[in-house]
């Protein structure tokens, strides 16, 4: 027995609606078909019509004789005949050939043929019967017209009989496609209508039936479904809200407690803050009866109490520091996440203190960053207690975030040592490049003063203490150019607004004139580089104050295709060619360290009399990046 087919939504109603779309298809493309064949017979009839004026031109132009007038006629006359034959590809121009029309068009190219002849004759007096001739020219030419108006009225009857059946074919299509609609659409849906009525009215037992296999079948299971499921979760309901609020609250709660531990960890600033603060966040969110953080050291053999929270004086004083595995408390070897311990008053050994204070459970949580043990939070509590997995994840959650933030201040205290070291390390470099070297020399005079003193020679001792307050001058110079030197400061964005402010010092320092010139746009330096680029700039700037005798000083700064910085001076130069330089007197050994060390390199040019240039280039060096 062969089962009847059953058809879905979609494809009864292609069924239904496929032959009125095709019809109208057909009758769509036979209407354009028709408008393009009147719009080229209109555009012929035009096109005829014109010629008829041109013959009455040309016979106006053959007795006025004008002959080139004429002419230009005449080839237009012959365009418009070649035109009428072969269309225009342009526009759409479409004579419609039959015996007729062709019979008619061959009669006006012979008819052109005579008057064409008569009207060049007509030029020079002799053509009297060219009138006549294009009387008979035009009355060709209308019977031509006469045949392409009559195709052109059938073709407007077939058109108007096209769009008429098409109206019927709308109307039709319209009425089927309506009856269909209701049946396989509408009828369904009231169904389905009156139905999710009845379960609006509380009659949960509305079913609709399921006859058929198509869309609104499906849509009848699924709703009878959905019915089925809604009455057996009716009778339950209260409960399952109770509990899905529940569960909201509870991850509302562990959010909250979640977003203040992060607030917390942010605005501690020591390790005494965050410890107490988290204690007592902990106890709060717990309802732990009492907290103890207790912190670890390296080897994991002690633990040290960190904070607590309501822990009695006993606890505090006999377990400031826990020998690992000595009780419950601080067992580095136990697995992974919070251990629930009861407390049992008639087996006190491991866990006397807390016996004796009355505690029934114990809860250790340990403290691990990347897999190592780093401390444990101990909550205790006066009655027996269990946690819940939610509960259990909240405080593991704590112990990451509080691994987290110590580490975070460790790292944070060894990055300010290391700084500070390298500041004090700084410091001393400074001094001992420039105010160490000038107490030196200071020693070195003021033993020879004593020897001129002991010799009693005056002029010796004239020059000695000459020498010493030339000395202390420079001493006092350099303490003030330090001073400048840890007082200015890189921009990190841009190195010019520090390398003004160096030389409006200078001047202000020295009273020799300093001009600054940038060339280019480059990348800006790195600001560790630009402090030492600041360093070199003072140096140099220092050694015209002291030896260049001069009266400017320019800055010239070029930052393509390198950053190079150029220190030139107007004043006395000396011979640097022939290696009687002091390198510790000019600072050329300090700029040339200073440089090293950010891979740049140093040059030093003078010339007697022509004053001295101290260039930093740096080559293939890295830009700040914010």
């Amino acid at each position: 027995m062969t089962s009847r087919r059953k058809w879905n939504l979609g494809v009864k109603l292609c069924l239904v609606a496929a032959p009125f779309l095709l019809l109208a298809f057909a009758v769509i493309l036979l209407t354009l078909w028709i408008s393009v064949q009147l719009d080229g017979g209109a555009a012929a009839v035009n096109e005829a019509g014109r010629m008829r004026m041109q013959v009455y031109r040309m016979s106006l132009t053959a007795a006025a004789g004008d002959e080139q007038e004429l002419a230009m006629q005449n080839s237009a006359f012959d365009r418009g005949l070649v035109l009428l034959r072969d269309g225009d590809p342009q526009r759409p121009l479409l004579v419609p050939w039959d015996g007729a029309i062709r019979d008619a068009f061959t009669r006006v190219r012979e008819r052109w043929r005579q008057f064409r002849t008569v009207a060049k004759v007509a030029q020079h007096g002799t053509g009297a019967d060219l009138p006549i001739l294009a009387a008979t020219f035009v009355t060709d030419i209308d019977g031509m017209v006469a045949g392409i108006e009559h195709h052109l009225s059938r073709w407007t009857a077939l058109l108007h009989l096209l769009q008429l059946s098409m109206l019927v074919l709308a109307v039709l299509g319209a009425a089927t496609v309506l009856y269909t609609g209701y049946l396989f659409v509408l009828a369904p849906l009231r169904l389905t209508k009156q139905a999710i009525e009845q379960i609006q009215r509380g009659d949960l037992g509305a079913r609709v039936s399921t006859a058929g296999n198509d869309e609104f079948a499906t849509l009848a299971n699924g709703f009878n479904g959905m019915a089925e499921h809604l009455q057996s979760m009716y009778r339950d309901l209260e409960a399952q809200v109770s509990l899905k609020t529940a569960q909201l609250e509870e991850k509302r709660a562990r959010l909250e407690a979640l977003y203040d531990l992060t607030a917390l960890v942010a605005r501690a600033t020591t390790l005494d803050t965050l410890a107490r603060e988290f204690v007592e966040h902990v106890t709060r969110v717990a309802h732990a009866d009492a907290v103890a953080l207790r912190w670890s050291d390296e080897s994991n053999t002690n633990y040290f109490m960190l904070a607590s929270s309501g822990l009695p004086e006993t606890i505090l004083d006999h377990e400031q520091c826990l020998r690992a595995n000595q009780c419950h408390c601080g067992a580095p070897q136990q697995p992974n996440g919070a251990r629930v311990i009861p407390i049992r008053s008639d087996q006190p050994a491991m866990l006397p203190h807390c016996a004796s204070a009355s505690y029934q459970t114990l809860v250790c949580v340990p403290v691990r960053h990347h897999q190592q043990i780093k401390g444990e939070i101990d909550l205790f509590f006066n009655e027996q207690y269990s946690l819940t997995p939610s509960e259990r994840s909240l405080l593991e959650a704590f112990a990451t975030h509080l691994a987290a933030a110590i580490e975070n201040l460790r790292i944070g205290a060894l990055e300010r040592e290391a700084a500070v070291a390298q500041e004090r390390g700084f410091i001393a470099r400074e001094l001992h490049d420039s105010i160490a070297q000038s107490l030196a020399f200071l020693k070195i005079q003021v033993q020879l003063l004593r020897r001129a003193y002991k010799s009693g020679d005056a002029a010796q001792i004239e020059h000695v203490l000459t020498q010493i307050d030339e000395g202390v001058r420079e001493s006092y110079s350099d303490v003030r150019e330090l001073l400048m030197h840890f007082r200015t400061r890189t921009n990190i964005e841009d190195i010019e607004p520090a390398l003004r402010t160096t030389l409006r010092k200078f001047e202000h320092q020295s009273g020799i004139k300093a001009e600054l010139n940038m060339h280019g746009r480059g990348i800006c330096l790195a600001p560790d580089k630009q402090l030492q680029v600041l360093h070199v700039v003072q140096e140099a700037l220092s050694n015209v104050r002291k030896h260049a005798n001069a009266t400017r000083v320019w800055l010239e700064v070029q930052q393509q295709p390198n950053w190079r910085f150029e220190v030139r001076d107007n004043g006395s130069g000396f011979d640097h060619t022939d290696g009687t330089v002091d390198e510790t007197h000019v600072g050329l050994r300090i700029m040339t360290e200073r440089a090293e060390r950010i891979g740049a390199t140093v040059q030093l040019t003078s010339t007697p009399g022509n004053g001295t240039a101290v260039i930093l280039e740096l080559a293939g060096v890295g830009a700040h990046v914010n």
